[in-house]
C-alpha cells in the first residue's frame, strides 16, 4: 500500500491546534508548513511524496493508512513533536 501526505510538524500542541483552526478557517496549508513546521519538507509545503506503510514512525503510519483523504488530521503526536497530517493520495498497489 503506498500514500502521499504533507504534514507540519511543530514541537507545541497548542501552537499544533491553533494552525488547524487557522487552515480550517481558511489560511493555505502550504503558507503555514513554511511558516511553522520543524520539518525540512516544510520549505515544499510540507510534501511527503509517495511512501509506502512501514516507512513512517508508526502513529504517523496508522493516520495515513487508515483515516480519511483531503481532510486535516491531527495534532498527531509522534516522537519528533505535533503533526498535522492532510492525506492527498492512498492505493493498494
Amino acid at each position: 500500500m503506498r500514500a502521499s501526505a504533507r504534514h507540519i510538524l511543530v514541537t507545541d500542541e497548542d501552537l499544533c491546534q491553533e494552525i488547524k483552526v487557522n487552515i480550517e478557517s481558511g489560511v493555505d496549508f502550504s503558507e503555514m508548513a513554511a511558516k511553522h513546521s520543524v520539518c525540512p519538507s516544510g520549505t515544499r509545503g510540507g510534501e511527503l511524496g509517495v511512501f509506502r506503510r512501514g516507512m513512517m514512525v508508526k502513529e504517523f503510519d496508522e493516520v495515513v493508512f487508515t483515516r480519511s483523504l483531503k481532510i486535516i488530521h491531527g495534532p498527531v503526536q509522534t516522537a519528533f513533536g505535533f503533526h498535522l497530517i492532510e492525506i492527498t493520495d492512498r492505493d493498494v498497489a
